[in-house]
């Protein structure tokens, strides 16, 4: 659907951008990195994995829920950048800009970061943010005060926004963009979960808290689906960066889907002797279903046993304890 968002989308952002002093800029690269997809499913999982009930009424739900709530906002992106395919500023074209006066191990570095292929709108960084900061402040909720949540999420979620357009890898409308499609598919995703608190209706369990009877697995659902019409939109456009993508998305939401099966929610969290092996098992599924993008059905293959692994892995920690122990 080319034309719908223009090429040239920018409102002047960039004038301001390039008065910069070359520091801030760097310090900008650094801090997009608090958005990068494996950072942020690493950290997801790592929270649903080892949350107590002194973060969430229920830990594993909660956690889940999150994990849910952000593949939803990535099969938005999906979906969005295939629909729109409206290209990125110019600055993210090579040759990178890069100071003179940065060290050399850190030039391939900055490099890396201030040149981007693939279309521009939304933002996926700053969806993803978005999504994943507030889902985490929403669903851990007995962590520190809900302004200190909110407050700590929102400022995350806006520094990395502004580090896409300073590092001039998107316009502002695309950030923009992204911040509302974080925030809408986080609530889309915790309606379908059954949070009381969108639902506008009292939970069964006041003790355990808004999180108590959650069921992420109508997300995750969700965000196949999405990512089902993503495909077919990119595959259609001929657009093969975005098939990829939207490949990925249908098997994590498929992934969480199956994985949440074997789950009653319940469970306690996971050793650190058990988790460590399975987040190197997990982590290694997820970097091979990229480096192997151009299979794509090798890829849907790792990515939905990775995610059915992290999504699993609380209901089947105890037989993995005991085979370790014997």
């Amino acid at each position: 659907m080319t034309g719908l968002v223009a090429a040239e989308r920018g409102i002047g952002e960039f004038a301001v951008v390039d008065a910069l002093p070359e520091a801030v800029v760097v310090v900008f690269a650094a801090v997009t990195h608090l958005a990068d997809p494996w950072l942020l499913f690493a950290m997801l999982a790592v929270g649903y994995w080892f949350a107590s009930e002194g973060v969430a009424g229920s830990p594993r739900r909660a956690g889940a829920t999150a994990i849910a709530a952000v593949t939803c906002a990535y099969a938005a992106t999906a979906l969005g950048k295939a629909w729109f395919a409206a290209p990125r500023p110019p600055g993210a074209m090579p040759p990178a800009d890069v100071p003179t006066w940065l060290p050399a191990l850190l030039s391939g570095w900055y490099e890396a970061q201030v040149l981007s292929d693939g279309f521009g709108f939304p933002s996926g960084h700053a969806t993803g943010g978005a999504a994943a900061y507030l889902a985490l402040a929403l669903l851990y909720d007995r962590l520190w005060t809900d302004r200190a949540r909110y407050l700590a999420a929102g400022a995350v979620a806006v520094a990395v926004a502004a580090s896409r357009v300073v590092i001039e890898v998107h316009y502002l409308v695309d950030v923009l963009a992204g911040l509302l499609v974080g925030a809408g598919t986080v609530a889309v995703a915790l309606r379908l979960a059954g949070d009381p608190r969108v639902r506008g209706s009292p939970g069964t369990d006041a003790a355990a808290g808004p999180t108590a009877d959650l069921n992420p697995a109508p997300a995750f659902a969700l965000a196949a689906v999405v990512s089902a019409g993503a495909l077919a939109v990119a595959v259609a456009g001929g657009h093969t960066g975005e098939v990829v993508e939207a490949g990925i998305g249908i098997a994590t939401g498929a992934g969480g889907a199956i994985g949440w099966r074997f789950v009653d929610g319940e469970e306690p969290s996971v050793p650190p002797r058990v988790a460590v092996p399975a987040l190197a098992v997990t982590g290694g599924l997820w970097v091979g279903a990229y480096a192997l993008a151009g299979t794509l059905p090798v890829t849907l293959v790792a990515t939905t046993a990775a995610v059915v692994a992290v999504v699993a892995l609380p209901a089947l920690s105890g037989r993995i304890e005991r085979s370790l122990a014997e």
